[in-house]
């Protein structure tokens, strides 16, 4: 299952394996932007720790991870 969300003018590609029954793992990837060189080779899959989700709390924390990352890379919003 994979959903896409923009941020800041990236993309935030969710990926969301089967783990067990109603539960995920979860991968997000950081695409676009006019900032991409940033991120280098360091572009690719991130899996987040501490899982087995529920569907609705995997794609919530690939989400927030990932606009924090973001956020990281590009400092805070004015």
């Amino acid at each position: 299952m994979q959903r896409m969300i923009t941020y800041r003018g990236f993309e935030i590609h969710v990926e969301l394996t089967p783990a067990a029954k109603e539960t995920f793992d979860v991968a997000f990837q950081i695409k676009g932007g006019t900032n991409i060189d940033v991120l280098g080779a360091r572009g690719g899959r991130i899996r987040l720790r501490n899982g087995r989700f529920t569907e609705r709390w995997a794609y919530l924390v690939a989400e927030i991870a990932g606009q924090a990352a973001i956020d990281v890379l590009l400092g805070p919003v004015d």
